[in-house]
């Protein structure tokens, strides 16, 4: 019997746990979310829970930032354009001195304090963009960005003056607190392979369309992980790197790519083990590049410009082109200094269509 109340007690007490929470920051600049840790600086995240659900943030700046650094925000007097001389100094001396983290690492949130005085946290916070051990043990961290980094370190960017005051105004245009969603299901996890033969990817480069369809019944897992990459934007802004006539042209190196990826692209980024299959490497057939590892495929691919029967049961075979010959014969044909293009052949984007 003691058992069975243990358990209802275990059982209520679950239920009656609150919920994880975040903060949707909307800035001019975009949207970051913060994932609050109320374990970690209760009073912090009560106080900022509050100030969010009564509108305090919406129209404050972003007031100070170290390029690639941090960002600073939350001053109430930052409303007012006409006091940009007092920004920093409204909206502290709220919160009672909490524990320091350890720690502050890149996308931690921490409360802004007055140099001496522990007890003057309030409204204020930054976020570092980096790791910033020269700051371990010195602040309270109350939350963390979990999405959208890549803003807070573009708001990084924005010009500053001497005194490392913004010179323009990046806003924060609403802020609210819901609760955390619970994971979403990784794309392209839950179909059939039957299913993924229903998509399409039409790379659009420089040099015309190029569409492919898949072969999800020889390389389920190479497809899976195309489309998602896809999807997630990881091959857009890259170029076709090689040219080896004759045989193959190639693309998706991420050293290729004219802008770093964000956190969660990178997140998706990971070697494939090989799925070798019977596809004969013939022209038009879309294969995954790799290393002298069988394992080492990541990102980079290859369209075959002839049949190649050496590659056979040696590179994993996943698509062919179906549209856009005249494109890969273009860029076959491309000036070149050895396999290197003299010109960058740039592979724009890839969008996945569903049949």
């Amino acid at each position: 019997m003691t058992n069975i109340w243990l358990l209802a007690w275990l059982v209520v007490s679950a239920m009656q746990s609150p919920a994880a929470k975040q903060a949707v920051v909307e800035t001019s600049a975009g949207t970051f979310i913060i994932d609050l840790s109320p374990e970690a600086a209760p009073n912090q995240v009560a106080v900022f829970t509050k100030l969010v659900s009564e509108g305090a943030y919406d129209g404050t700046i972003f007031h100070r930032m170290v390029k690639y650094g941090m960002v600073q925000g939350g001053d109430p007097l930052s409303k007012d354009a006409s006091k940009r001389a007092l920004y920093g100094t409204g909206g502290l001396n709220l919160v009672k001195a909490e524990p320091r983290a350890a720690k502050l690492t890149r996308g931690s949130v921490a409360a802004v304090l007055v140099p001496g005085k522990p007890d003057s946290a309030g409204a204020q916070f930054f976020v570092a963009v980096v790791d910033q051990p020269g700051l371990d043990g010195q602040y309270t961290v109350f939350g963390h960005v979990s999405d959208g980094l890549e803003i807070v370190q573009k708001i990084s960017e924005t010009p500053v003056d001497a005194s490392g005051l913004a010179t323009e105004r990046i806003e924060i245009r609403t802020m609210r607190i819901r609760d955390t969603p619970p994971p979403a299901p990784e794309p392209f996890s839950t179909e059939a392979p039957q299913a993924l033969a229903a998509y399409r990817a039409v790379l659009d480069t420089s040099a015309g369309p190029i569409t492919m369809e898949f072969l999800p019944d020889k390389a389920p897992t190479h497809v899976r992980q195309f489309l998602r990459l896809a999807q997630a934007g990881v091959y857009d802004g890259m170029a076709f790197h090689r040219v080896a006539p004759g045989f193959v042209i190639q693309t998706g190196a991420l050293a290729s790519r004219a802008a770093p990826l964000t956190e969660k692209q990178q997140a998706l980024v990971h070697n494939l083990q090989p799925e070798f299959n019977d596809t004969r490497h013939v022209k038009g057939i879309v294969s995954m590049a790799r290393g002298d590892d069988p394992a080492s495929a990541t990102t980079s691919f290859f369209i075959c410009t002839a049949t190649s029967p050496a590659l056979d049961g040696h590179y994993t075979a996943f698509g062919r082109v179906v549209e856009g010959m005249a494109a890969v014969d273009a860029i076959e044909a491309a000036p070149r200094n050895g396999e290197a293009p003299i010109a960058r052949i740039d592979l724009r984007t890839v969008r996945i269509e569903k049949r």
